[in-house]
């Protein structure tokens, strides 16, 4: 297999930019150089997973009913999908601001009440010790 080249055939067989792709490479700390061919090959296996998602999206769900692949087919795959579940973080579910405050409340209650427990359950443990002494 022959190098991909800046102007060469090989640039063709890949639609993502090798020039970004290397930058993203590069960006980590342990790779100190790239070969051509590991960057071609990265490219093409970054649009054949791709392609693989939206496919899987599409036919999974609702996009399907209006012909289109929405971002919500594409978090529910992520969710609900066991070999897409990598993925759960990078494409969560849409929910509205609001939501997601009234959530991010509930659960800092719901720690303090955790937090609560523990210390009185500590206090507990602390007044036993001292009976016994």
């Amino acid at each position: 297999m022959a190098a991909a080249r800046p102007g060469g055939g090989e640039n063709r067989l890949v639609s993502l930019p090798l020039s970004r792709i290397r930058v993203i490479m590069k960006s980590s700390p342990e790779v100190s150089s790239i070969n051509q061919d590991a960057l071609f090959l990265t490219a093409k296996a970054t649009e054949l997973f791709v392609q693989y998602l939206a496919t899987y999206s599409y036919k999974h769900g609702r996009g399907k009913e209006k012909r289109a692949l929405t971002y919500s087919d594409l978090s529910h795959t992520a969710e609900e999908s066991e070999t897409f579940q990598f993925l759960a973080d990078i494409l969560p579910k849409k929910i509205l601001a609001s939501k997601y405050l009234k959530m991010l409340e509930k659960e800092k209650r719901d720690g303090e009440v955790e937090e609560d427990d523990n210390n009185d359950k500590e206090e507990e443990s602390e007044e036993e010790e001292d009976g016994e002494s």
